[in-house]
Order: structure tokens, then sequence, then C-alpha cells
């Protein structure tokens, strides 16, 4: 038995927003942006658009590109930061009733921007324990609604959208061998390097008559991020997430066909790339168009690069990841193998 990615499919919203647009109404620029982030433009979720139909939109290519029928699908596991509701209902619950997954599980995954890999790894073992199975792994984000998009240093990074790929097992005469490896990670240490408030990390006041907590007046919680620590941080551990993978496998980064990093922050792949000494066309890169879409961001690249024809079958890659927690990740295999 042999665990594969069957399909692949992606959406971006149609609504464009560029840095031109942006310098509007803060004071940058395109050149300042993109001198520093390495992005043009950013796609937004226009009105009646949210995570939960841009999860189901890719979702949909992914199957049909799979050819496998909605109810062949045992589970799916929808990574995101900017679900459709704070914390209940899921948000995967949502997209399969969308998608009339009736046969199938469904939950929300938070590892932030490493949450497509997190997901592929528990794909994995589903799909190894239920054969007779499909596991639909999405990444979706909105994070345009979760943005200060009066803050230069954080609403200029971020972009919408959603990618997903359908997991299933394959019988082959051979036991069961998986040909990746990977490796999950995290440091709680650096947790408030990139943190969104809300939630209830903050007591509710009581009431002094009856003891009784009541709410405050309401606010909208903020993203904020540590630009310069963040920036180490990727750059060490997307690198060393690389190396230690190859190594396990006995080759070097060198030896790799593509490696598709979330991208960030297209100088952030540039350092990684300098660090490992490998040329830049070895990672797949669109975050001039995309910015950075968190969890969304691997999902999409693998969809493009698949149907651009630029990831071949047998093509040797990693898939690789950080983000907020901190957490990290990556899988390396020989595509569409896992």
């Amino acid at each position: 038995m042999v665990v594969k990615i069957l399909g692949t499919g992606s959406y971006l919203p149609p609504k464009v927003v560029t840095n031109d647009d942006i310098a509007v109404a803060l004071d940058t620029s395109d050149e300042w942006i993109y001198s520093h982030t390495g992005i043009h433009q950013r796609h937004v979720a226009d009105v009646g658009e949210t995570c939960s139909t841009m999860a189901a939109k890719a979702a949909r290519a992914a199957l049909e590109a799979a050819a496998v029928k909605p109810d062949d699908v045992g589970l799916i596991i929808l990574a995101t930061s900017s679900p459709d509701y704070n914390t209940f209902p899921s948000t995967a619950c949502i997209v399969q009733g969308l998608l009339g997954c009736s046969n199938a599980g469904a939950y929300d995954l938070q590892a932030a921007c490493a949450g497509f890999v997190y997901a592929l790894e528990q794909a994995r073992g589903y799909a190894v324990l239920h054969p007779h199975q499909k596991v639909l792994v999405i990444g979706s984000e909105c994070l345009s609604r979760i943005l200060n998009w009066t803050d230069r240093s954080s609403c200029i990074l971020f972009g919408d959208g959603a990618g997903a790929v359908v997991i299933g097992a394959e019988e082959i005469e051979t036991p069961f061998e998986t040909k990746a490896v990977s490796l999950l990670g995290a440091d709680g240490s650096g947790r408030h390097f990139i943190q969104r408030t809300g939630g209830t990390m903050t007591s509710l006041p009581l009431d002094p008559k009856t003891g009784i907590p009541y709410k405050p007046e309401p606010y909208l919680p903020e993203l904020s991020l540590q630009g310069h620590e963040v920036f180490a941080f990727a750059v060490r551990t997307l690198a060393k997430v690389t190396i230690d993978l190859c190594a396990q496998k006995g080759e070097k980064p060198s030896d790799l066909d593509r490696i598709f990093a979330h991208q960030a922050n297209g100088r952030i792949i540039e350092a990684v790339a300098r660090r490992m000494d490998l040329e830049l066309s070895k990672f797949y890169l669109n975050i001039d168009k995309t910015a950075n879409t968190s969890a969304a961001s691997i999902p999409i690249s693998l969809d493009q690069a698949v149907r651009s024809g630029e990831l071949k079958n047998g093509m040797k890659i990693v898939m690789s990841g950080f983000g907020s927690g901190l957490t990290f990740g990556g899988i390396r295999c020989n595509w569409p193998e896992l």
C-alpha cells in the first residue's frame, strides 16, 4: 500500500489589491513594499466570500482532479487561522456541508502558517488506517478580515485564498512502507512573536454586586507581529528543517528538485537559499502575486505548480512551513507519494 496525493486544487478571490492601492491610504509605495517583502499584490475576499466558501472551491477543484466523489471522503482537515467563526462551529464542518461529503468527519487545525504540513501528517496516518476512504486536506485563509489596515508593518504582508489536496491509499503488491520523511516541531517561548488578541487570555471583570462576570464593551482583536524576530526564526528554521529532512534520506538540499516553503516574505526565502547555498530557482515562488496566505500558501503553490507542469511525478520535493506558536514542520517526498 502507498499513500499518495491524488489531486490538487486552489482558489484565489478575483479582487486584487495592489501596493499602489495601499499607498493611497498609507505612507508607503510599491517600491518600498516590494523591496522589503517581494510582494506586488494580494487577493482579497469580496463581500459574500469567506474562509469556508474559498475552501470549498479549492476542495471541489482537488476532488475533480482526483476523480473522487464527495461520498468517498472520510475525513476533512482544514488548516486555518482565520475561520468563519472565532471558535465553533468549525469551518471544516461548514465546508463538509457545502461539498456534500456526507460520510466525512471534519475538524479545523490551528498551527498557523505551518498548519498545512501538520494537517498532511494527520491525513497520512488516517489514510493508512482507513485505506478505502479519501482525506481532504485544505488550507484556507481570510486574513484580510483580521488585519489592522492602518498598520503598515503587517497589513502589506497578507492575502486571502485557499488550497486543497486529496489524499488516498493505493494497494500495491509490497507491504506498506512510507517513502516520505517528516518532522513537526514547536517553540512556545516565541509565542509572542506573532499573535492575535482575544480568546480567554484576559479575565472578564466581575459585577461587584453579584460576582458574576460581565462582558465589557466589544473590541476587535488585532494581529501583531515582531518582524525582526520572525525573520530570524524563519530563516534559521526553514533551512534546518530542509537540511534535517534531507539528512534522513542520506542526501543534501542540492539533490532536491524543488522546495515548496511557506511564503511569508520573499526576502525570507532569499535568505534561506543563501543559508543553504542554493539557487533561488530551487524554490517555487508566487508571493509577488499572492502575498502571505498562511496555511493556504503551500497548497496553493502545489496546485499552481501541478497545473503549470512545473511539478512532475517523481520529483524530489520538500514542503516546509513555520508560523505563530511558534510552529514548524516539513515533509520530504517523491511527488506525489507520501
